[in-house]
């Protein structure tokens, strides 16, 4: 694995290549921007609208939620770690690692920590595995996803294998609590589902192609499209963007974890 220094849209990012496949990452968020396995493809989507200011939040990708999912808390939406600035620090255990600690001088999250992000490529596979350490003299509860977004060419001819059973909450309808019978989630207005007590492997499907998706250390999987009205909306969205992606994301949303002084805990998704 090789990894160097370079720009997108002025952004500070490390590109990373390993078997022929290469991913961009960019600092701002340790956000991965682009990952193409060694045949060539892309198989994350990123808006043509999205904002590369070093503020915002960018769409599309893998973005980093930590320490707080959606707006199930005080804190602005998926929390601060996709819109902050993290450091690499370089190779380790076949990895390229990014890092952000706070010191617990922020009073809208006054508790130190550390969080690593591992990336590590192969020629057909990315993995990422989040860990977050509680560096401080008190306990403190979080939440974190991997909001991975992959592009696809029609979301309509998208099913999403593996969930069959398993119990859900109902984000896009008020929360409300769900038990997944149909063997496949299928996208046929606005989706968004966490899914609880995930397990089984999961697959993104569409047509002949397939990529496996599987996750440890994260309870829940979170299915989300906006879909054609809620996407029209979304001002860093082209208006037909909802048709080019499904979000599925790995997460630790409905059971916050809570971490003890020098404790720490790890999540892992694998794209491939």
């Amino acid at each position: 694995m090789h990894a160097e220094p370079t720009e997108y849209r002025s952004l500070p990012c490390i590109r990373i290549d390993a078997e022929g496949a290469t991913a961009l990452v960019a600092l701002h968020g340790a956000h991965v921007l682009s990952w193409r396995p060694a045949d060539g493809r892309e198989r994350l989507f990123l808006s043509e609208r999205a904002v590369f200011d070093g503020r915002a939040a960018i769409r599309g990708g893998i973005p980093v939620i930590f320490p707080q999912f959606g707006e199930r808390g005080a804190l602005a939406r998926h929390g601060f770690a996709r819109a902050t600035a993290w450091r690499y620090a370089g190779i380790e255990g076949g990895g390229a690692v990014f890092e952000l600690s706070g010191d617990g001088g922020d009073p809208a999250w006054p508790h130190p920590f550390r969080a690593r992000l591992r990336i590590a490529l192969a020629a057909t596979t990315l993995a990422l595995a989040l860990e977050i350490e509680n560096t401080g003299d008190d306990a403190f509860a979080f939440s974190a996803a991997l909001h991975t977004y992959l592009r696809v060419d029609e979301i309509a001819a998208v099913a999403i294998e593996g969930l069959h059973g398993c119990d859900f909450e109902d984000s896009a309808n008020g929360g409300s609590l769900h038990r997944q019978h149909d063997h496949d989630v299928r996208f046929d207005d606005e989706t968004d589902r966490i899914y609880s007590d995930v397990v089984a492997p999961l697959a993104l499907v569409e047509g002949e192609r397939r990529l496996a998706i599987e996750q440890d250390g994260f309870a829940d999987a979170i299915v989300w499209n906006p879909g054609q009205r809620l996407g029209a909306r979304i001002g860093d969205l082209a208006a037909d963007d909802w048709r080019r992606f499904a979000c599925v994301e790995a997460g630790q949303v409905l059971q916050p974890v809570v971490l003890a002084p020098g404790e720490s805990w790890r999540g892992r998704q694998l794209l491939g």
